[in-house]
């Protein structure tokens, strides 16, 4: 069972001064949870290996997939293979951060893996710096949290010049290459997250600017802003299959921007691989012997409880719970489901007393560096909570 600590929650006014405005979900309950999960430092560490060693494999996956044209088995949009390997194949197009989602890691329960979001992840400013501002908030000491996320991304920009080199060496190789934001307009949550991002890159020495993605010009030479001032990479949190689907013209346009070598994008194509769900069934081929993967097949799985999702399916939509004899015993409507299917062995999340279901969120940023947990029901949706964690 999941252990609980009460806490006194931060007012929505002291929310929003700390930039944080999408504290109340739309049937006005609260979006952050008023307790935190309890977890020892060996889970910490155990979840810590985990994630660096998915990490490993899914990149190990990915040179698999690109050697043997398996494009069309994980639903990559044929018009981003060429940007994807174009990405893959030079290491300046630097993944920045990811989040894995993972059951299990609590009450003795194994780590398995559900799903990687590689390429647009959410829920990174509750992690970096709202449940960090939780232990403050009710005088707990905020070192007993297993979250080095706000460093270990700005760390990350730093390698976008350093590489695999220390990353204090930044400003020996920095030349003044400039870093352009972008987020839909309008949208609060995905704005903020964009400029905490941006924050950090500023920690880490770049010159930043933001525009919203409606604003941002492209030609083969290069991106833009607004007022056309060029920039040597842009980060846009905007899905790549997006891009793909509805910015076809774009999609072929940023791989001839890469192709001339005039702008990096962050979070490179390649992290669409990452992003499909049909990669952990090229994992289990792969990694048969993993203990941190559940089954997964291209095919309904016969005798055992699996979930049907989307390739792309995001936030718990067009998701099915099947039993062993192939009955939905839960499932969520949605807007994928032109996405093809994958099939994935169930597995119960941890649970506390009340009966909620609780899924770990660890952040990747060139290691594992942050943990976080959604609290709901079997399936998570959009409705599902955010619960901060100490350490004990």
């Amino acid at each position: 069972m999941v252990t609980l600590q009460k806490i006194t929650p931060i007012d929505d006014r002291s929310l929003e001064q700390i930039g944080f405005q999408w504290h109340t979900d739309n049937d006005e309950s609260k979006y952050v949870a008023d307790e935190l999960v309890i977890i020892s430092d060996e889970e910490a560490e155990a979840y810590y290996e985990a994630v660096n060693e998915l990490y490993d494999m899914y990149a190990e996956a990915a040179q698999y997939v690109i050697d043997n044209n398996l494009f069309f088995d994980l639903g990559i949009p044929f018009n981003l293979i060429d940007a994807i390997k174009k990405s893959w194949e030079n290491d300046v197009h630097w993944h920045l951060y990811g989040r894995f989602d993972l059951a299990g890691g609590v009450d003795g329960k194994p780590i398995k893996l559900i799903e990687f979001n590689a390429d647009t992840p959410t829920a990174l400013f509750e992690t970096a710096i709202l449940q960090w501002a939780l232990l403050k908030h009710n005088r707990l000491d905020e070192e007993r949290q297993f979250n080095n996320v706000y460093q270990a991304i700005s760390d990350n920009f730093k390698r976008l010049v350093t590489l695999f080199d220390d990353p204090e060496l930044f400003e020996k190789y920095y030349d003044g290459w400039k870093i352009l934001f972008s987020s839909i307009s309008g949208n609060i949550e995905e704005e903020q997250t964009v400029r905490l991002l941006q924050q950090m890159a500023i920690d880490a020495g770049f010159v930043t600017g933001f525009e919203p993605l409606g604003g941002v010009k492209f030609d083969d030479d290069g991106i833009y802003n607004a007022h056309e001032e060029p920039y040597e990479y842009w980060f846009k949190l905007y899905p790549w299959e997006d891009i793909a689907i509805e910015e076809s013209e774009l999609a072929t346009q940023l791989s001839t921007i890469m192709s001339n070598k005039k702008a990096i994008i962050l979070n490179p194509a390649y992290t669409l691989l990452f992003q499909s769900k049909g990669m952990m069934k090229i994992l289990c081929d792969l990694f048969p012997n993993s203990p941190y993967l559940l089954k997964t097949s291209f095919e309904p799985l016969k005798g055992v409880p699996y979930v049907e999702k989307r390739m792309f399916g995001r936030e718990g939509a067009n998701v099915r719970i099947l039993d062993a004899s192939g009955s939905v015993t839960e499932s969520n409507d949605g807007p994928y489901g032109n996405f093809k299917p994958i099939y994935q062995e169930y597995v119960e999340f941890p649970r506390d007393a009340a009966g909620n279901s609780y899924q770990a969120g660890v952040f990747f940023a060139y290691e594992a560096c942050g943990l976080g947990f959604r609290r709901g029901g079997k399936i998570l949706n959009n409705m599902s909570k955010f619960v901060g964690h100490i350490l004990q």
